[in-house]
């Protein structure tokens, strides 16, 4: 399933030092939320 990402898992593993650390509350998954990111600023949000 890692085909429904924009970002490949050796890129995520480059970005990982520069994420907040987790206080509390779980995190949610990163490549996740990043993926949109980059979806909403290719395409545009309508």
């Amino acid at each position: 399933m890692t085909d429904l990402f924009w970002l490949s898992d050796g890129q995520m593993a480059r970005l990982e030092p520069y994420f907040p650390k987790s206080r509390g509350k779980p995190r949610d998954n990163d490549q996740r939320v990043l993926s949109g990111i980059i979806s909403i600023h290719c395409n545009g949000l309508r």
